[in-house]
């Protein structure tokens, strides 16, 4: 199980949600009325789902995360992602892309990018010296 799960739109990281913080008994009590709610149908691209299946769950929810990071919904950006989380624990980052679509990906750990500037110019003169 992977202890950061991130969620990254256009390669950048948008949401670093760390699994080694235990959820209060409420919150976990959420997560299974989503559950629930979800296990009653949900509809798919344009299609409805009567008994949706782990993976259909975590495409609706990832959709749901995804309006409500258009919408800066914070308390529902705190639900979906504790939701993926913690029931899919090996998922480790989804990631969207300038068009809102979406892959969850189970097999790449996020490493943080470094970016470094330099002037060339710089460079240059210190190698020749």
């Amino acid at each position: 199980m992977s202890g950061i799960f991130v969620v990254l739109v256009n390669g950048e990281s948008q949401i670093e949600y760390d699994r080694g913080k235990s959820l209060p008994a409420k919150q976990l009590e959420f997560l299974d009325k989503m559950d629930s709610k979800m296990a009653q149908g949900i509809v798919l691209s344009g299609n409805t789902i009567a008994a949706p299946d782990m993976v259909q769950r975590a495409q609706f929810v990832s959709m749901q995360l995804i309006a409500a990071l258009i919408d800066s919904n914070d308390q529902l950006i705190a639900a979906t992602c504790a939701y993926l989380a913690n029931r899919l624990p090996d998922l480790k980052q989804l990631k969207v892309d300038e068009n809102y679509n979406f892959d969850l990906v189970f097999d790449e750990e996020y490493k943080n990018k470094v970016q470094v500037a330099f002037n060339a110019n710089d460079l240059k003169s210190s190698l020749v010296h």
